[in-house]
Formats: C-alpha cells, structure tokens, sequence
C-alpha cells in the first residue's frame, strides 16, 4: 500500500504514514476505502493544519465583511463624519461601556457565523465548503448546534494559551486541534 499524499510505502497494519503522517484510510469489509459519513458514502481524510489555517482566514474575511456591513456600518453614521481609522480603532479598543458592547456583538456574530454553518446540512462554513473540509461528530455525523457551540467557544482557549489549540492539528493522529478534543468533533476531507 501507498501514501495518497507523499507516494511513500505504507507497511500493513499502520495508522499513517511514517514519512509525512497521512492518515491511512481503512477500508471496508468489500477492500473499498470509501467511508460512510452520515446519510453519504464519500472518500475522507482528516483535514490538516495549513488546509484548515486557509479555510479560516477565508471565514475570517467573509464575516468581517458581513460585521461590517450589519453591525459596524449602521453604527459608524452615528460618530463624526471626519474619524479616522485611527480613531475608530482606538475606540474599538478604549474599554468603554460601548466599546466592550460592540466587542460582545461582534463576538456573538462571529459565534452565531460559526456554529449555524458548521451544525448546517453543509456541516462546513463557507470558507470550508470551498476547500472541501467539513466538520462532524466523532462517528461521522453531523455535528448539533449545541456542540458546534461548544467548538467554537473552545476556540477562544486555544487562543487564550498563545494559539497552540490550534498548532495541536497539525500534530494529533486525527488532526484535532484543542477546540476539536473538548467538543468531540473531526475535520474532514473530502478526497
């Protein structure tokens, strides 16, 4: 058997692959590799940290866009027309009473963004979808709005210990990274 991924001989009864870590899809009782995942039979792998890092940045940009249009835009016509970045910026940070108010909205927007898509019949947010990588529960099911919830906000601890919740995918046998662990929850690839 060979690596899908590096070409690399893969001796029988391994996990992954020595050379690049590649999980080894296990096949059925018929000898295919296919998966059954939820209601769909597809070929899946675990996603990867770079794969996933790229899906998040598209995220990223798709929900500054729609924060910016439905939050930060109708309350920018209530400061002084001649602001700058620099001072919206600066009150964005400032520890007002507004400010943290407008920190919780955005936080409650991006949260709501997150887990509606991924517990979705898409069971990925658009930045996924376009990489082909979706999320589900540890047995191949779509994932509930509550533990699309609990991923998210376990997103914030990874961040809160210097980000290395997430350099933990790029390590871990199944590519989970920290948020994935305390929700019970795998990132997949369609190949």
């Amino acid at each position: 058997m060979y690596c899908g991924k590096c070409g690399k001989e893969i001796p029988a009864g391994s996990d992954a692959c020595s050379a690049c870590g590649e999980p080894v899809a296990r096949p059925l009782e018929d000898g295919s590799d296919t998966k059954t995942i939820g209601p769909r039979i597809a070929r899946v792998t675990y996603a990867g940290f770079w794969l996933r890092l790229v899906a998040f940045v598209l995220d990223l940009f798709l929900v500054g866009i729609l924060v910016g249009i439905i939050i930060i835009g109708p309350l920018l016509k209530n400061i002084s027309p001649g602001s700058s970045l620099r001072e919206l910026w600066a009150f964005y940070t400032s520890g007002t009473q507004q400010a943290i108010a407008l920190n919780l909205l955005v936080q409650m927007a991006n949260w709501l963004y997150f887990a509606s898509f991924e517990s979705s019949r898409w069971q990925a947010t658009p930045g996924k979808r376009a990489l082909g990588i979706f999320v589900t529960d540890l047995t191949g099911k779509r994932v509930t709005f509550a533990r699309a919830s609990g991923r998210y906000f376990g997103k914030l601890l990874s961040e809160f210990i210097f980000f290395f919740g997430f350099v933990m995918a790029g390590f871990t046998q199944r590519k989970q990274a920290l948020h994935d662990y305390i929700s019970g929850c795998l990132v997949l690839r369609k190949i």
